[in-house]
């Protein structure tokens, strides 16, 4: 059961964790920050994570948008199905590789804040309450708007915590 202080819990856990992820980036010395790590994984540096985070804010808007008009949106995507969800974040990743760190971050800063406007603008029953929009089908939602802000933060902070590490002891190295 979800409490009634949810929705609150959820704009302060988001805006906590956004916090600490830019603190992991700026940990960093600035000079540092665009270098790519070594990795098998998609993401390899600050940039890839946070132009991740932008294009999921974006799909949310688009989900709540199309879905507050009365349609039915494509979740998580035109053309993409949950199944198919590493080829768009490839796609995601791919879209994204001529833009600058500080470009990426002034996108993200500004899609949080969008985004944390649309929660504010509910109620707590609008938010918590299954199937109180036809779109979000049995959720709520609640449960979209987490996903896509203070969990997904968790997931970024992981993946910055790992860059950062890689970086700063590369520095270490050099001294």
């Amino acid at each position: 059961m979800i409490r009634k202080d949810e929705k609150e819990m959820l704009l302060q856990n988001s805006d906590k964790n956004l916090n600490a992820l830019f603190e992991i980036i700026e940990s960093v010395p600035s000079r540092r920050r665009n270098i790519s790590i070594e990795t098998g994984e998609r993401d390899k540096n600050f940039r890839d994570v946070i132009m991740h985070l932008y294009e999921w804010h974006a799909m949310l808007e688009r989900w709540y948008r199309e879905g507050m008009d009365g349609d039915i949106p494509s979740i998580p995507a035109p053309g993409n199905k949950w199944s198919t969800i590493k080829l768009l974040n490839m796609q995601i990743w791919e879209n994204y590789q001529d833009i600058t760190l500080n470009k990426a971050i002034k996108k993200l800063k500004l899609s949080h804040e969008r985004v944390m406007n649309l929660i504010k603008s509910h109620s707590n029953e609008e938010m918590l309450t299954k199937q109180y929009y036809k779109w979000t089908k049995t959720s709520n939602l609640y449960s979209y708007f987490m996903a896509n802000t203070s969990q997904h933060y968790i997931w970024a902070i992981k993946k910055c915590e790992v860059i950062a590490n890689s970086i700063n002891q590369e520095i270490s190295i050099m001294k």
